[in-house]
């Protein structure tokens, strides 16, 4: 294996998954190896199954590999117990999903403050962030509305400002606008590039879009269980 490269945030070794069934293993993820850099924008292609959402999982620390690691800023997080993991995704890493998972009793400024309520900030402190990052992804002026008066677009860019709350330096993407039309998505994912940029981040996208992919620094894609 290659030495690692200095400026590399994120470190995968030999990472596998998979699951028994009986006697039979199904594999997932077949000993990749993977390196992310600092404020890389990396996307991962391929087709569905090909096991894309379960590598971000991993590497968000949603979920433990069967063999292999996966080191971020050189500490070994497939060695974490629950509370230390938990701590990792809390505050080095913000996640946008395809379904936003928004809490529909909640608005979206109570919704974005909701990591930084998990973290233990106060209560205020919370606010003040969570209506700072609303107003970065354009939405200043509807945080006291709940997600069900949203539209699509809306609700994915709320998604989006609580994935950044919490000061992240790693965003995990999984088909952040598979949800939208043409010209939502697109917007959203200019917005991603833009916030990627102002806030320094590092990001992993999954996407089915090759456009979306080209505009990234680097493309992947994964097919059996291995990346290409």
């Amino acid at each position: 294996m290659a030495e690692p490269t200095p400026t590399a945030i994120l470190r995968a070794h030999g990472l596998s998954k998979f699951y028994q069934s009986g006697h039979d293993q199904l594999t997932v993820l077949a000993n990749i190896d993977l390196e992310v850099q600092r404020g890389e924008r990396l996307a991962l292609t391929g087709e569905s199954g090909a096991g894309k959402s379960t590598l971000l999982h991993l590497l968000g620390g949603l979920d433990s590999p069967s063999a292999g690691q996966i080191l971020y800023e050189n500490q070994n997080i497939s060695s974490l117990n629950e509370f230390r993991l938990a701590e990792y995704r809390n505050r080095h890493v913000g996640f946008v999903w395809q379904i936003h998972h928004l809490l529909p009793e909640f608005t979206a400024l109570e919704n974005v403050m909701m990591p930084l309520l998990i973290r233990g900030s106060r209560r205020d402190f919370a606010a003040s962030e969570a209506a700072a990052r609303l107003a970065d992804v354009g939405l200043a002026a509807r945080g006291h509305h709940r997600a069900g008066e949203l539209s699509g677009g809306e609700r994915q860019r709320v998604v989006l400002a609580r994935a950044l709350v919490t000061g992240p330096s790693l965003l995990l993407a999984d088909e952040p606008t598979g949800n939208l039309d043409q010209k939502s998505g697109g917007a959203v994912f200019a917005l991603i590039e833009e916030l990627c940029g102002q806030f320094g981040l590092t990001s992993v996208l999954v996407t089915h879009n090759a456009a979306f992919a080209a505009r990234c620094d680097r493309a992947l894609r994964l097919e059996s269980g291995s990346l290409k």
